[in-house]
């Protein structure tokens, strides 16, 4: 997904600028990010604008902060999870790296099949929004992503039965239109056999073992907002990072 860098947020257009020197090489992995002095400095932005670009760089997996020397280059993560997105987007980016995109594939009002009503606390058969989409980069396919919400929340945003993008996806619309922040997550790992359905969107062969991520995502009233399954593309990592200090 591209955007016009002049109807960007300022701090988010100087973190682009910032994403192209790194991709481009001219600042590699280890180097020092501008400083937010030098950022007012050649940007001519405040302090409160260019503290905000080393937080969408961080987030979007560009950079890391290290105690003791600083906010520094890294190499972006191959693989960008529902979680990562959300983190993306409260960051102020779009949640999408750059040269991702994504096709919505399936956004409708369902019965619940069993895992999904146990995940999201329903009656089997009751109705549910199911959002199918397929994020791609330049590599192909990064995932294959389906979601699951409460067909309750479709009288506050009908948008997503609607298939088209959501300007703030499913986090920041449920938030919007309902006050419920999601505000834990729970990440689950296994390797699975791509499906007969899914194999074509995946671009691979059904039976191929792939990973695959669920996440169980839960609001301030510790009720499940949304559950998703992220199928991984071929050739993609998982990788996370954690402060230890």
């Amino acid at each position: 997904m591209t955007t016009n860098p002049q109807a960007m947020p300022p701090y988010q257009r100087i973190a682009a600028k910032i994403r192209d020197r790194i991709e481009r090489g001219e600042l590699q992995p280890g180097d020092h990010i501008p400083s937010v002095r030098e950022i007012i400095r050649v940007e001519g932005v405040s302090t409160a604008t260019a503290t905000r670009v080393a937080a969408v760089l961080r987030a979007e997996g560009y950079a890391q902060s290290v105690p003791g020397i600083g906010t520094i280059v890294t190499v972006p993560r191959k693989l960008t999870a529902g979680s990562d997105r959300l983190q993306m987007l409260r960051a102020g980016g779009t949640g999408f790296r750059q040269g991702e995109r994504a096709e919505i594939l399936r956004a409708e009002l369902a019965p619940a099949p069993e895992h999904v009503a146990d995940a999201l606390g329903l009656e089997e058969g009751a109705s549910v929004v199911q959002r199918q989409r397929r994020y791609l980069d330049d590599k192909g396919v990064v995932t294959l992503s389906t979601s699951w919400l409460a067909g309750g929340l479709v009288a506050a945003a009908p948008e997503l039965i609607v298939a088209e993008p959501l300007p703030k996806m499913t986090f920041g619309l449920i938030e919007e239109r309902t006050g419920r922040r999601a505000v834990r997550r729970r990440d689950t790992v296994t390797i699975q056999p791509v499906p007969d359905d899914a194999a074509a969107l995946l671009e691979t062969v059904a039976g191929t073992l792939t990973l695959v991520m669920t996440n169980h995502y839960w609001d301030q009233n510790g009720e499940v907002t949304e559950y998703a399954v992220d199928f991984l593309g071929a050739g993609r990592e998982l990788s996370a990072d954690y402060d230890l200090e």
